[in-house]
């Protein structure tokens, strides 16, 4: 009977590593972002099954303050196969938890012109579904294509030292 319970402790070892549900590749090429929260997220079973199975799509996923309160727009979350008529709604809104004093201090940053709230990650974490929301401003096309030559420069440095190495 010991040994079983020793075999529980080591999968509650393994639960509180983090688990990458799916990334929001495209908001680093179309936002310039700054200050990263980690927040969880109000969801029903349904949702959290279907996250585990397969991933969500982020691509017009944004969040915003409403009466001193933070929900997540725009995140498509397939439906639950396995769960007939308590399925959830794909694209609801849902709430994100935060503490007060941080939910004020994204108000006042999104709150200048130009500002929002992207989602960049979500992930479980000792089996509690999490997402990290980054404050974002638009780039315009020239700042993109900026980032671009910058990002191949440095792919270029990265080549050419490699070269280097192997050469040596």
């Amino acid at each position: 009977m010991g040994g079983k319970r020793a075999g529980k402790r080591n999968q509650g070892a393994e639960s509180e590593e983090m688990v990458s549900v799916c990334r929001n590749r495209k908001a680093s090429y179309e936002y310039t972002l700054s200050d990263q929260n980690e927040c969880g997220m109000v969801l029903v079973g349904s949702e959290v099954k279907s996250l585990r199975e397969n991933p969500p799509s982020m691509d017009q996923a944004f969040a915003r303050i409403e009466s001193g309160e933070a929900w997540l727009y725009g995140l498509d979350i397939p439906e639950y196969v396995k769960a007939n008529q308590l399925n959830h709604k794909p694209k609801r809104k849902r709430k994100l938890l935060l503490h007060k004093d941080e939910i004020s201090k994204l108000e006042t940053k999104t709150a200048q012109k130009g500002c929002t709230l992207i989602p960049l990650e979500i992930y479980f974490k000792k089996g509690k579904a999490k997402i990290i929301l980054a404050v974002g401003i638009g780039k315009k096309l020239h700042d993109k294509r900026e980032s671009i030559k910058k990002s191949e420069a440095n792919r270029e440095i990265h080549r050419e030292i490699s070269r280097r190495r192997r050469r040596a």
